[in-house]
């Protein structure tokens, strides 16, 4: 079973739970220390947050747009999702704390309001992808899960969930057969059967290990715990 498999409440949970994950890791944050750099080209701690906090408020806008009707993109362009996180960078720390908890408070609001009927709606992402309005859980699970860890200070991929792990490692795999990347690699996660990315490409190398370890990599956030067979170092970009 799979996330989507999930019932949506059960969906919105874990996206909660790692809402309250991502929260945990930045309070335990100093002002200071989010202004220091993260592992996430040319990112800091502050572009982080404001990049969390903004997407919280573009997922808002695909419940809208699911509850109304009116076509609500996520973002008016790329660049201006990009300026608004880097305007939002220069934020005050107290002021970048306060959009991080005001944008999670609006989109709870939005997911406990939704008319039933209105879950499978059809909204567009970011991306380009039509999707029902119930993926903005799954949405909103990548993004602060993984943007947990990506603040540097004690989050780990092996606090995911089994099921947010699986289902990432299926996103990712996803991804990299529909841009046809990933050709002659085979993943293996310790006690699961070999997968190969592009089942028609020859081997070139493999990636071996736990679940976590094995996600970790695929997500390009590094090579711990896991045993890595060819030239492989760096995964196929995923976003």
């Amino acid at each position: 079973m799979g996330f989507q498999d999930l019932d949506v409440s059960e969906r919105l949970l874990i996206a909660r739970r790692g809402t309250a994950y991502f929260a945990q890791r930045l309070a335990e944050l100093s002002d200071e220390q989010l202004s220091e750099p993260t592992g996430l080209a040319g990112w800091s701690r502050r572009h982080l947050v404001a990049h969390v906090g903004y997407n919280a408020a573009a997922l808002c806008r695909l419940l809208d747009w699911a509850a109304s009707g009116v076509q609500t993109p996520m973002y008016a362009s790329a660049e201006q999702r990009g300026r608004e996180i880097a305007e939002g960078a220069t934020l005050s720390a107290a002021a970048l704390r306060n959009l991080f908890d005001h944008t999670v408070a609006r989109l709870d609001e939005k997911w406990r309001t939704l008319p039933a009927s209105a879950w499978d709606a059809q909204v567009r992402t970011a991306q380009g992808r039509t999707v029902p309005a119930s993926e903005t859980a799954w949405m909103r699970t990548r993004e602060v899960w993984i943007h947990a860890v990506d603040l540097g200070n004690g989050g780990r991929f092996g606090d995911f969930p089994d099921i947010v792990l699986e289902s990432l490692l299926t996103d990712i795999v996803g991804m990299w057969r529909r841009k046809d990347l990933g050709a002659g690699l085979i993943v293996t996660v310790d006690g699961g059967e070999p997968v190969a990315v592009q089942p028609d490409s020859p081997p070139v190398g493999k990636v071996s290990g736990p679940l976590a370890a094995v996600v970790r990599w695929a997500a390009g956030r590094g090579t711990v715990g896991m045993s890595i067979d060819g030239d492989l170092q760096a995964p196929p970009r995923w976003l």
